[in-house]
């Protein structure tokens, strides 16, 4: 078996790389450069399964995507699962301290349109090695739970913007590309990557009472869903966008609580 998991150097991406390497998967991972957090993950990688590979390649700045998928299919010809997690980070990258329209511009080109993009190219050549295979094959797209209820701040507005895209298309990929390759989006709750181990106080307790078991998730949480979805166990499931949240509780007004720092 063999996939690849985009944005896969750190954080959610390169738990899902790490725990589909431990399921029996050589996996491709992929950064936009060749990064030592990359390079790191590829090392941990090679020690489960000796046919990990990586691919490196910027999805902001290269244009014709076509380029990396043949560049994937090339490096792994038998790739039956694509995972799209990279996105665009605005919160703690370098895009930071722009402004409101370049950050939306950014994730609308890295987040919609990529996942949109590369979907139906990798779909197709998936497609094809499904029907010479006889095993389907699987694309899962990364979401966010509260993309629909949404949330007030800019942060909020940016991703409920474009992981509800992701989310919906999901469905209609899901349709394009049946019955030789599964279409299925996990949508992440509080999720305790980067930013999440440094944010303030304020953001540390809501993460926590907005969800019913009480604690941060994991993106090891969110890699266990993932490797089942790829799963034969998951082979009827299609279409759907499944939330990784420990159960929403809620939105928890800390305004009264704490103060934010």
């Amino acid at each position: 078996m063999n996939a690849l998991v985009t944005g896969s150097s750190t954080g959610i991406g390169r738990a899902i790389a790490l725990e589909l390497a431990g399921s029996g998967y050589d996996v491709t991972v992929h950064g936009r450069t060749d990064s030592e957090e990359l390079a790191a993950t590829l090392r941990e990688l090679k020690k489960i399964r000796e046919g990990c590979a990586s691919l490196i390649f910027d999805f902001a700045e290269q244009g014709n995507l076509s380029d990396a998928v043949e560049q994937a299919f090339d490096g792994s010809p038998q790739i039956n699962l694509w995972v799209n997690n990279a996105g665009c980070d605005v919160l703690t990258g370098e895009l930071l301290d722009a402004g409101f329209d370049e950050k939306l511009d950014r994730l609308i080109e890295v987040d919609v349109k990529t996942t949109l993009r590369l979907s139906r190219l990798a779909g197709q050549r998936m497609g094809e090695l499904a029907k010479q295979s006889g095993r389907p094959s699987a694309i899962i797209n990364i979401g966010w739970d509260q993309a629909f209820a949404g949330i007030a701040d800019e942060s909020g507005q940016f991703y409920s913007t474009t992981k509800g895209a992701i989310m919906a298309m999901t469905g209609s990929l899901a349709k394009a590309l049946s019955p030789q390759v599964r279409v299925n989006c996990v949508a992440p709750g509080w999720i305790q990557t980067e930013w999440g181990k440094t944010a303030s106080e304020k953001w540390q307790q809501r993460a926590v009472m907005e969800c019913m078991l009480q604690r941060w998730g994991q993106p090891e949480d969110v890699a266990r869903v993932v490797r089942f979805l790829a799963s034969e166990d998951a082979e009827f499931i299609n279409g759907q966008v499944i939330n990784v949240n420990g159960g929403f509780a809620g939105t928890w007004n800390v305004s009264d609580q704490v103060q934010d720092s």
